[in-house]
């Protein structure tokens, strides 16, 4: 039995330690993710609430077929993509004051804000799998699973992510 696999079956038997520790092992994982689709702080904890609030309610219904967190994500991702039909707000703008670490120096700074300035050209699915893949470190087949698209979608998404990236990232060395 992993680890894993014994929090979650103490939190299904009830044990709020249990519920703590795994709250506690995938929010800022969860947050970090979601943020990039969110221009408030505050509509990216409500989604992570929701989606924690969600996931310990059907606990029983995590088959364990996939991992927890790619199961929370999936859950954080419809509550951003239901909330954001509910308001018919499609369009994230994404700046660079909204980095969620302050860098070292300004070296740093200009690369990381150059950086979410690429990321946020992309389209939502390519952002979401190029985050979930490179940033997040989950395998394809886990977020074909969390996106419900193909894992040969996931992929393809992925390398025109980083097409795009590689080619803006040169644009922008260009002008500097």
């Amino acid at each position: 039995m992993s680890d894993e696999t014994h929090w979650i079956d103490k939190a299904r038997a009830g044990e709020r330690t249990a519920f703590k520790h795994l709250y506690d092992h995938h929010v800022d994982s969860l947050f970090r993710f979601l943020r990039q689709f969110s221009r408030q702080e505050e509509e990216t904890e409500e989604w992570v609430q929701r989606a924690f609030i969600k996931a310990f309610r059907h606990l029983d219904s995590f088959d364990g077929r996939s991992k927890f967190g790619s199961w929370l994500f999936r859950i954080g991702i419809n509550e951003m993509k239901n909330d954001r039909r509910k308001h018919q707000d499609n369009i994230i703008s994404l700046r660079p004051e909204d980095l969620p670490d302050s860098p070292a120096d300004e070296e740093d700074f200009v690369w990381q804000s150059t950086m979410y300035s690429l990321l946020a050209e992309l389209g939502d699915t390519q952002r979401m799998v190029f985050t979930l893949f490179e940033v997040e470190g989950y395998s394809h087949a886990e977020i074909s699973n969390m996106l419900d698209i193909a894992e040969s979608s996931s992929r393809s998404l992925l390398t025109r992510a980083k097409h795009h990236l590689r080619r803006k990232w040169i644009a922008e060395d260009k002008q500097t």
